[in-house]
């Protein structure tokens, strides 16, 4: 099993940043995905970024070039840098982690965007 918890949401006004944390409770290397998504009021939720356990990444088009997943994995961390954030990013982010073919979620983090 794998408990996920996430920190680092908050009201930031557009063109602002936010870092997202997710704390996992056993060593990100033996987890084979891990991911960041969101949820929109009214909206399915959807696919933000992931990195494998050997490091490659994945990022929405819509997100491209604004956000940055990484990992500690000192620290058991996985975070997503975003920049230049816009309303539409507005949403509960919610950290994902595969692990022995079952997937594992967080209880979200709430980011407000405002304009």
């Amino acid at each position: 099993q794998v408990q996920l918890v996430e920190s680092g949401g908050g009201l930031v006004q557009a063109g602002g940043s936010l870092r997202l944390s997710c704390a996992a409770s056993r060593n990100i290397l033996s987890i084979d995905v891990m991911g960041w998504y969101r949820q929109a009021p009214g909206k399915q939720r959807e696919l933000v970024a992931t990195i494998r356990d050997l490091g490659s990444t994945y990022y929405a088009d819509s997100v491209k070039g604004r956000v940055a997943i990484s990992r500690d994995i000192a620290k058991n961390t996985l975070y997503l840098q975003m920049n230049s954030l816009k309303p539409e990013d507005t949403g509960v982010y919610y950290c994902n982690a595969v692990f022995g073919a079952k997937g594992y979620w967080g209880q979200g983090t709430q980011v407000t965007v405002s304009s």
